[in-house]
């Protein structure tokens, strides 16, 4: 048997301590920079809900509330409108009151 690995010296002191430090600085740079990476989510807030409003003659499915004034927008394309901001709000189409829709040109 050949014990002359028992009579190597051990690993100084500084070299263990400097792989050490350079270890924690490592997870420290690399926690910084996932930290900026990663994107900030926005908070979770509970869906606000309208209240309740008994179904009347204005708010009634099927019924109108009132003219809508189209401007450069044709018919089809302004139901899509409504019906995106009807999805998008969380409000049922028959309680929103549109008085205008307008194409916007690009500058």
């Amino acid at each position: 048997m050949d014990f002359s690995i028992l009579t190597q010296p051990p690993v100084p002191a500084f070299v263990v301590a400097g792989f050490m430090v350079a270890f924690i600085l490592y997870v420290y740079i690399a926690k910084a920079i996932n930290a900026k990476k990663a994107p900030v989510e926005p908070k979770k807030t509970a869906p606000v809900t309208p209240a309740k409003a008994p179904a009347t003659a204005t708010n009634a499915p099927g019924t109108s509330s009132g003219d809508l004034e189209l401007v450069g927008v044709d018919e089809k394309t302004a139901a899509v409108i409504m019906a995106i901001v009807s999805d998008k709000s969380g409000i049922p189409l028959n309680r929103l009151q549109f008085k205008s829709i307008a194409l916007m040109e690009d500058k």
